[in-house]
């Protein structure tokens, strides 16, 4: 049986650098489960894997859309799916990595069977997101269903609207509907997460943001302004450096700002992953050793 390993873990924690190095050492191929670098325009703000780190492992799913284009969850399980099946017809073993648990989860273990939007609730939900904000959108999911709202990215209003709609139409939770068991996989499923004590992981995570700003984060944004009212555009990194740019915030709030909301986000990461079975952790700082000694076992 083929084998799917996927590493999972709080955004700037190494995910990256850690798949690169189980895929060469089965001699395979990434899939990227990061939602938010499919789009090239999205670089720098994403982390982006590097050209050096795109040329030494070959990657699918990253910088393979425009900001433009409309891509759902069910697409890219669709999509991934295929590619893995295509990998797996030369290799034994095909690396996961990503940020996005939802999307990881729709790959690894796949997606329930969730009704299609509804038209009138989806009307009902942009005319309060637009008159009301997308406050009020988190404060009607957190009445609803308090672990999605817990979990999920809650400044993308397309998820917001995506759970409030389910949870209407089927009268149950979202998290309660996401949780029940799919069709198994034809591959196993090996996790693999890197972790690291709270104050190391909001330290590289500052260092993250202010290595992005020494790259060009505002440079990169000011090319995406006509675009900020997209969804893809509607994520930590973006959105606040849009309010510098419109003149709401100054730029060293707009940049605590980042850091603060990368914290939050990685905290969210952090719920999800204490859920999620079956992992093998490994300390941020691991050694050949460590890593070596969980290779073994695969």
């Amino acid at each position: 049986m083929k084998t799917l390993i996927s590493i999972i873990g709080s955004t700037g924690i190494g995910k990256t650098k850690l798949a690169i190095e189980i895929a060469k050492h089965f001699d395979t191929e990434i899939i990227s489960s990061d939602s938010r670098q499919f789009f090239k325009e999205m670089k720098i703000g994403t982390a982006m894997p590097t050209l050096e780190e795109l040329a030494a492992v070959k990657h699918h799913f990253v910088g393979n859309l425009s900001v433009t284009d409309y891509y759902s969850i069910g697409q890219y399980e669709t999509d991934a799916l295929r590619k893995i099946e295509e990998i797996f017809a030369e290799k034994s073993t095909v690396v996961l990595v990503g940020g996005s648990m939802m999307y990881e989860k729709a790959v690894a273990e796949g997606l329930n069977d969730l009704p299609t939007a509804n038209a009138e609730n989806q009307q009902k939900l942009e005319k309060i997101w637009k008159e009301e904000g997308l406050e009020k959108l988190q404060e009607i999911l957190k009445s609803l269903d308090e672990e999605y709202y817990n979990i999920v990215h809650k400044e993308n209003p397309r998820r917001l609207l995506r759970a409030i709609d389910v949870i209407w139409q089927t009268g149950k939770k979202f998290s309660e509907l996401t949780a029940i068991p799919t069709e198994k996989r034809n591959f196993k499923l090996h996790r693999i997460g890197i972790r690291a004590p709270r104050e190391i992981m909001y330290e590289r995570i500052n260092q993250r943001v202010d290595k992005m700003l020494e790259n060009g984060l505002l440079e990169e944004v000011k090319t995406l302004v006509q675009y900020k009212d997209l969804v893809p555009l509607q994520t930590v990194g973006y959105t606040e450096i849009f309010k510098y740019l419109d003149g709401t915030w100054d730029f060293d709030f707009a940049v605590e700002e980042i850091k603060k909301n990368s914290r939050r986000y990685a905290k969210r990461q952090e719920t999800w992953n204490r859920k999620v079975e079956n992992v093998t952790w490994l300390d941020y700082n691991y050694s050949e050793e460590d890593l070596g000694v969980i290779l073994s076992q695969i």
